[in-house]
């Protein structure tokens, strides 16, 4: 999510051509620490009931959920529950709990945390606590047995495997738990737990083993996971090469390409839930007029940027990425320079008309973002518009979206959970403060279309796929408030000594740590 928004960073790399093959410095063996290095900054949020953005890739080292999507299965694995069982009607679910877990902070693990948790997380109402909506009251029915009941059904095992507000945590770590984690704390029972943090540094993050952790600490793994911000992508790609860093999360493809054929590097490809989106500001400023933000949508080169991405994208079809419920298939965009042109003139611009100044941010150090941005800005120019594009850190960029600081705000956006709805529960709803609906879209009719969602998904596939496709025509072509130019395909490079690696679409730019084996 967004959330969330962890936008990829992709590298650029400058080679002479007579130059020698690259040299990768290898961890020595038995080196402890994983480096993992990307260009936005890794924390906005520290309480994991609030949690909806970039610390995804770390809060996922540091708590767990009851459930855990598996991208092989489809479906949700044991994580802190072992085992659950569901009514008939799909009303009632029960979850029995993995024995002797501990929370970092020295309390057991049990089901009156797991409740207590889920329900600080429901009352705060933020983030993707909408997950929760369909609970109407969870039980402790023993130490080790919790039991939700619901308001209608849905797959709860599914909804407990969510990389946000799905947490479980100690809600009696501090009096002031808020305030207590704000300082660079956690509350969590994951593998690994806070050493430090140092806010707007280039060595943010810094996690420990958690020597209590109940899968044990035998044989080779790391025992310390930092994150660092680097920006820059081509220092990041030398970080790589020197040994410095054990993983970047995304390769220009050109370089993704050289990658592939340096001995000691690994890499690894493959399609994502993590769609690209041009937000337009349907509230104020030009882009109110819903012919200005159809000519923009018109106006981009989908096709001329998934070929030059090479390999790194696939075309979006709608709003939901294939693979997913709410997925629309035979919606891929095309590029209509005549359409755009007609419709500017409809709205009084365009060449020997009035000019039009469009303010556009976007993620600092991602250079497929700016390859959108330098190429949609080439395509209006000749019809009279100039395109102000800033590229911005991901905290800065959404301060400023939610003061409506911009006409088109980019970002990359992937599902809280394994399902469709998370891009029109969040981003196009209507809301008040705006949070992630960045197009600032409001409107009635929509919301109530939006609402039957969830519901629909699990008492009657047909008609949400139904509700979907209407949510996206409504979202694309009535509202013309986003454009959809590419799905993202994850692609990876890390040290050749990190053994045992897999991407998981479901939790986006996430390495699960504990699993790795390092090795020289």
């Amino acid at each position: 999510m967004r959330r969330r928004l962890a936008a990829a960073a992709a590298l650029l790399l400058s080679i002479a051509a007579c130059s020698s093959p690259a040299q990768v410095r290898q961890a020595p063996r038995g080196e402890s620490a994983f480096v993992m290095v990307q260009n936005l900054d890794v924390m906005t949020e520290w309480d994991p009931g609030l949690s909806y953005s970039n610390e995804i890739i770390a809060f996922q080292n540091i708590y767990e959920t009851l459930t855990l999507w598996n991208p092989v299965t489809t479906k949700a694995a044991p994580r802190l529950a072992t085992s659950w069982r569901s009514s008939a009607d799909g009303r009632t679910w029960t979850f029995t709990l993995r024995p002797g877990v501990k929370f970092h902070t020295g309390r057991p693990l049990d089901a009156g945390a797991v409740k207590a948790s889920i329900e600080r997380t429901m009352k705060l109402g933020e983030g993707a606590a909408y997950i929760w909506d369909a609970v109407s009251a969870i039980k402790a029915d023993n130490p080790h047995t919790v039991t939700f009941t619901l308001k209608y059904a849905v797959p709860l095992d599914l909804v407990a495997s969510s990389g946000y507000a799905a947490y479980i945590y100690d809600t009696k770590a501090a009096a002031d738990l808020r305030g207590w984690l704000s300082s660079g704390r956690d509350a969590g029972s994951g593998p690994y737990t806070v050493a430090s943090w140092r806010k707007g540094k280039e060595d943010e993050l810094t996690l420990k083993a958690f020597d209590g952790y109940w899968g044990g600490w035998t044989g080779p793994r790391y025992q310390t996971v930092q994150y660092r911000v680097v920006p820059d992508p081509d220092r990041a790609w030398r970080m790589l090469l020197r040994g410095e860093a054990s993983f970047v999360e995304r390769l220009n493809p050109r370089l993704y390409a050289r990658a592939k054929t340096i001995p000691g590097v690994r890499t690894a490809q493959r399609p994502s839930f993590q769609t690209a989106m041009l937000l337009f500001n349907t509230a104020s400023g030009p882009m109110a007029d819903v012919r200005v933000r159809r000519a923009v949508q018109k106006a981009v080169d989908y096709q001329g940027i998934i070929k030059r991405l090479r390999g790194a994208a696939s075309p979006a079809s709608g709003i939901v990425p294939e693979g997913l419920p709410g997925h629309v298939p035979g919606r891929v965009p095309k590029q209509d320079l005549e359409g755009t042109q007609r419709l500017l003139q409809q709205a009084g611009y365009g060449p020997g008309a009035r000019a039009l100044r469009l303010s556009l941010t976007y993620a600092e150090g991602d250079t497929d973002q700016r390859l959108l941005v330098n190429r949609l800005a080439g395509a209006l120019k000749p019809f009279n518009v100039t395109i102000e594009a800033r590229a911005m850190p991901w905290n800065a960029q959404w301060d400023l979206g939610k003061k409506r600081g911009q006409d088109i705000f980019v970002m990359y956006w992937w599902p809280d959970y394994a399902d469709g709805y998370s891009w029109f529960g969040n981003v196009f709803h209507s809301e008040n403060p705006t949070v992630f609906n960045l197009a600032y879209l409001n409107d009635t009719a929509t919301d109530k279309l939006l609402d039957t969602l969830p519901k629909l998904t699990v008492s009657d596939r047909a008609a949400a796929e139904r509700a979907f496709g209407q949510a996206t025509a409504r979202v694309l072509d009535h509202h013309a408030a986003v454009a959809m130019p590419w799905v993202v395909n994850y692609q990876r490079a890390y040290l050749g000594g990190v053994q045992g690696y897999e991407d998981n679409p479901a939790y986006p730019d996430v390495v699960f740590v504990y699993g790795l084996k390092p090795s020289g």
